[in-house]
């Protein structure tokens, strides 16, 4: 059987790509939740991976949910209105919660249609570059359901609260150009260099000295549900020990001596 979710390492990349083309990549069945948890643990847990890449095999980067199951009432989609709460919170909600709290910058490398679940999976990463082929959609108000797994949270931090509502309350498409008009995403590329550029950008991050990446990160996280006291209390705690780094001094040393740094996480 494929693996759910293949991860390849590439130096200091990771590139994690969900593995069910033939299904357009559902994210709402546990292989595919607990690949994705345990990859966050992983990564978390090695502070030689510098950046993650998140993308999609095949033509499509997520459908969201598996509508099969939903129709059948199968897996997380069955069984009474409390067995459905734990099954959401026992299942695709464990993924906002494993991406928020990854601690390595999120690519997500959209290749094709997000939509409901997989719209809001690209949401959860730091940053989003999509294809030109590629289209997102808040769906779920079209299946008569609700954003189940967090997006009702990310949207409005992504596009703001008002495009947040067009799409959540319309669940209409909004293709790649106005994804970037909106901020949704940070860059539009043609397919056939997607991954490419994507990768560009996780190694403009990855060459930087890697707890201050790590650091930034949890600071722009906790931003932004924080007091401006409370961030910049954290803020002080948190530059006490980049300071103290042996990369922050390499990094001093390469300024002045107008070179490269060379960084190990030290």
């Amino acid at each position: 059987m494929e693996e759910p979710v293949l991860v390849e390492r590439d130096g200091h990349v990771e590139t994690w790509t969900i593995n069910l083309p033939e299904q357009r990549n559902p994210v709402s069945g546990d292989a595919v939740i607990d690949a994705l948890v345990s990859a966050v643990d992983s990564v978390n847990a090695d502070h030689g991976v510098r950046a993650v890449i998140l993308t999609g095999a095949g033509s499509a980067f997520s459908a969201g949910g598996n509508i099969k199951d939903m129709a059948e009432q199968k897996g997380l989609f069955g069984g009474t209105p409390y067995r459905q709460r734990d099954g959401y919170r026992n299942g695709i909600q464990r993924i906002p919660r494993a991406l928020y709290r990854c601690d390595v910058p999120l690519i997500a490398a959209v290749n094709g249609p997000a939509i409901g679940a997989g719209c809001d999976l690209a949401l959860m990463c730091d940053l989003r570059i999509a294809s030109e082929s590629a289209f997102f959609a808040e769906s779920f108000v079209k299946l008569g359901i609700i954003p189940g797994d967090g997006g009702a949270w990310f949207l409005p931090r992504a596009i703001g609260a008002a495009r947040a509502a067009e799409m959540a309350l319309t669940g209409d498409r909004v293709d790649a150009r106005t994804a970037l008009d909106w901020g949704l995403v940070s860059r539009v590329v043609p397919s056939s260099t997607l991954l490419r550029e994507t990768r560009e950008l996780a190694d403009r991050i990855a060459v930087n000295p890697p707890h201050a990446v790590r650091m930034a990160k949890k600071l722009l996280r906790e931003a932004q549900h924080q007091s401006l006291d409370g961030v910049l209390e954290l803020s002080a705690a948190m530059q006490a020990l980049a300071h103290h780094t042996g990369d922050h001094r390499e990094a001093l040393s390469a300024f002045r001596e107008k070179r490269p740094g060379t960084f190990i996480g030290e």
